[in-house]
């Protein structure tokens, strides 16, 4: 085992020490000596039996020379071995000069491993070096892989980050955030954030469309995630104790080095296109050449990256890991280049004297005008400024020597490049506060298009809940504990609790039904038609159109009616939500809690199993029948005959008016049963009220539909969006006819329906984008646009729209075409364009932005001008 004790000594045998990937990559590259602890050789002594203690040898062992691999990799597989043979169990025969000979060899700066002749080992020493020797091979070059690929995700971005700049490249894609559902790349948000911590403040980032740079948060982000999964399988490898082959071994890092390679070699031909693009636009002729010649090409590093790909099928383990060093070490090459070719972008006019990426530098400096001020990021300027400074130590002259002292900069075998990586995190770690907070998972923002197409939603639905004569209600977003346990069956684990404030246990809203179930026994109520539009919260596990913060739409009919006349009039509602909201083709699945009551009891389910069993049935939308029922056979103690009777009716489903028929037939098993006839009975009425309301085409009848919440107790509907965004269900609800008796004294009957509106809007906006349709974020209809710097003229023509109800806005710049670029980008229909020349007429400009036709009008009539444009 090993662990850093300083810059240059390393030790083995340590006690509670452990080998790593940093200390393997020193060691193998001479930036570090290895110190055996004494204690680990006298532990080596002591485990051979005391008759045993000088094993005679008993024939000879050759080390293998693994004539392909490099230096480094040769001593970085000795490394693992010396670790290896440290570790020998209790029992095992293993002499402490075999160890000795060992650590010698790594400490020796020469290659003269190959030299040692063969040597006499006993019998089990044999087998340990035969069972080890391939196995610490390939365990070396991953913890070689492992660091350097690591330090790579470092390099790369600020070699990326320098491009954006010497490009000026649109960065605007960088800003993206966690969505909260589940579904963001993490690494790739992690890029982006990376990148705007080194960009921030650049003045040379701009609006260039660069697909290398837009790919750059995925392209890098995957190489972090490969490189995570590379780091945590070396690491469990170099520190395992001694075993015989290396099938176990190979399979254990194989498949994470295949990844790996796969991920350096996008890394490469994206990091290539960049340095390309950048060169182009550099005018120094030598500097282009020298980069054309020694940069590796696409070719290079397809073709290795296709040898790896062939030593792992052949299972050739030494040929495959010296392969994938080879192909990390070209990547390496190709973005030191991008980052030598961003940097002679940037900086190279200044250093080289010569028209660079549009800058010109004269010799003749009296004739010489100011040069404008590059104002690069805050990151890369620290990262500019420490090549710069390098560059002018070491009085590089020569191009060729100039590009070599940069190379030698981003070289991770150099004794200084550790200082490096720890400068850029520092970058990173001061920059923190400037990074966009990252959100609670499950959660999100909403930008303003996205809130365009809420509001509108929002307005639909509360338009369809007023003509049903519903009153709005609103309660808390959190209620006593007691409140809400006990009714939510198994969901009650997803309530969010919150901590004692002062001696009230209190809970988030898991839902809006039953704060009003409380509402209306509270406050004595026997009737009462409300809607309520509002967040809730679930510590659910975010997923695509689930989150732990979602807004809910309710409708609630409480009160004693005609029968089956509130469930009616819910089912129609939710008909004529999901048609106006135009998100395309749904279907209502339908049932009754009563009739699912009854099967149960049909299929001999003890009555106090109903429930438990209800909420196995609720997930067979998303799980097999066979996954199903192994739940309710080995979890919730049902037969197999009694589970297989359940999945003959749960097959069940079609035409409501067709199924209820069928299930209405002579002999059928639930015209025999109190509970389930009563269902019928009740269904019978309700649909012959869908079918007179021309809505019943929208509902399917299916015996599987079971609605896991306790407090149901007759009609249960779940409404399913069958266009190709997979969301789940997006509205569901029935009747609960004693919730509001759990809080008061009397029973108030309801039904009602929630609508699941954060799915709909997803289904909106991918709608949206499929339509190519463009959202206005504002309703604003005018733009007053003042030529000069006259705010208190523009307060007052704004002034006197604000006060005839027109929508308006205003801005006061210098230039026409940026106060028409304002009203562009913003989609304003008008704008009221004043300058010195309509001031002196006594006019006011009006400009119709989709005719572009303009008129004059007086000063005093422009705004019943205005009304009568935007009233015809």
């Amino acid at each position: 085992m090993a662990e850093r004790a300083s810059a240059s000594v390393i030790t083995f045998g340590g006690k509670g020490s452990y080998l790593t990937s940093s200390s393997v990559h020193a060691i193998s590259n001479g930036l570090a000596q290895v110190r055996i602890d004494s204690a680990a050789l006298d532990r080596l002594a002591s485990v051979c039996a005391p008759s045993n203690q000088n094993p005679t040898p008993v024939t000879k062992y050759r080390f293998p020379k693994f004539d392909t691999l490099t230096p480094q990799e040769t001593r970085a597989f000795l490394v693992v071995l010396l670790n290896k043979l440290l570790l020998v169990p209790s029992g095992s025969s293993v002499r402490t000069s075999l160890t000795v000979l060992v650590w010698e060899a790594v400490n020796s700066q020469s290659n003269s491993w190959n030299s040692v002749e063969a040597i006499d080992v006993t019998e089990e020493e044999l087998v340990v070096l035969e069972g080890l020797s391939l196995p610490s091979v390939l365990s070396g070059i991953c913890a070689v892989l492992d660091y350097q690929s690591t330090a790579l995700t470092t390099i790369i971005d600020v070699a990326a980050a320098l491009s954006c700049e010497a490009s000026s490249a649109d960065v605007a894609p960088f800003g993206s955030v966690d969505s909260g559902d589940g579904f963001t790349a993490k690494e790739e948000i992690g890029v982006a954030g990376d990148l705007k911590v080194l960009l921030n403040g650049s003045k040379l980032v701009g609006k260039t469309k660069n697909e290398g740079v837009l790919e750059i948060p995925k392209i890098n982000g995957k190489l972090r995630e490969v490189v995570k999964s590379v780091h945590s399988s070396t690491r469990i490898e170099l520190n395992s104790s001694l075993k015989a082959g290396i099938s176990g071994t190979a399979k254990a890092l194989g498949t994470n080095v295949v990844a790996l390679a796969t991920a350096i070699k996008n890394l490469g031909e994206s990091s290539l296109h960049r340095a390309k693009t950048i060169s182009n636009l550099i005018s120094n002729d030598s500097f282009r050449s020298l980069f054309e010649k020694d940069c590796s090409g696409g070719d290079s590093l397809r073709n290795v990256y296709k040898s790896v790909l062939d030593a792992h099928f052949e299972e050739d383990f030494v040929k495959f890991g010296h392969q994938a060093n080879v192909l990390l070490g070209i990547v390496w090459t190709i973005v030191t280049w991008e980052a030598v070719v961003a940097f002679v972008a940037l900086e190279g006019g200044e250093l080289l004297g010569e028209k660079i990426n549009g800058g010109e530098v004269r010799a003749d400096k009296r004739s010489e005008k100011k040069k404008k001020k590059v104002v690069l990021g805050k990151g890369t300027g620290v990262i500019v400024q420490l090549i710069k400074d390098r560059l002018q130590s070491k009085g590089s002259v020569v191009l060729e020597k100039w590009v070599e002292d940069i190379f030698s900069f981003l070289d991770p075998k150099e004794p200084e490049f550790d200082g490096l990586l720890i400068k850029v995190k520092e970058i990173l770690e001061t920059n923190e506060s400037r990074r966009l907070p990252k959100l609670p998972k499950g959660t999100r923002d909403f930008a303003k298009e996205q809130m365009a197409i809420r509001e509108r939603a929002f307005s639909i639905i509360s338009d369809i809940f007023k003509r049903h004569g519903a009153t709005a209600l609103d309660t808390p977003v959190f209620e006593m504990r007691e409140t809400l346990t006990g009714k939510y069956g198994e969901d009650s684990k997803l309530i969010y609790d919150l901590a004692d404030q002062g001696g009230e246990l209190c809970s988030l809203r898991y839902d809006l039904t039953v704060p009003f179930a409380r509402y209306v026994a509270m406050n004595g109520l026997t009737a009462l038609k409300r809607y309520q539009m509002a967040k809730v919260y679930r510590r659910d596990n975010p997923s695509k159109g689930r989150f732990r913060e979602f807004y809910q739409c309710d409708f609630d009919i409480a009160g004693q009616y005609e029968r089956m006349g509130p469930d009616f009039e819910i089912i129609k509602i939710l008909t004529e939500l999901l048609d106006e909201l135009d998100i395309g083709d749904y279907e209502i699945k339908l049932n009754h809690r009563m009739l699912l009551d009854g099967m149960l009891e049909i299929c001999g389910v003890a009555p106090e199993k109903f429930r438990t069993i209800c909420s196995s049935i609720d997930k067979l939308d998303k799980q097999s029948f066979v996954q199903i029922k192994k739940e309710m056979v080995e979890e919730k103690g049902l037969t197999v005959e009694t589970a297989d009777k359940i999945g003959d009716f749960v097959k069940e489903r079609g035409s409501p008016l067709v199924l209820l028929s069928k299930l209405k037939l002579e002999g059928s098993l639930f015209l025999e049963n109190n509970s389930s006839k009563l269902a019928l009975d009740d269904l019978a009425i309700m649909f012959e009220a869908l079918e007179k309301s021309k809505c019943i085409d929208k509902v399917v009848f299916d015996l599987s539909l079971a609605r896991g919440l306790d407090y149901y107790t007759g009609v249960i509907f779940e409404a399913v969006f069958k266009g190709a965004t997979q969301v789940g269900s997006i509205a569901a609800g029935g009747r609960y006819d004693n919730l509001i008796g759990m809080f008061g004294t009397k029973q108030v009957p309801s039904v009602g329906v929630s609508l699941g509106i954060e799915r709909v809007f997803t289904i909106m906006e991918q709608l949206q984008k499929e339509r190519n349709q463009t959202v206005r974020a504002t309703e604003t209809q005018v733009l007053v646009a003042l030529l000069g710097d006259k705010l208190p003229l523009a307060a007052e023509l704004v002034s006197e729209l604000w006060n005839a109800k027109v929508k308006a806005e205003y801005m006061v710049h210098k230039k026409v075409m940026k106060l028409i670029d304002r009203a562009r980008e913003s989609k304003i229909p008008w704008m009221v364009i004043v300058g010195e020349r309509e001031l002196n007429k006594g006019k006011v400009k009006l400009k119709n932005l989709d005719t572009t036709k303009e008129v004059e009008v007086s000063r005093s009539t422009f705004v019943e001008e205005l009304q009568r444009q935007l009233n015809p």
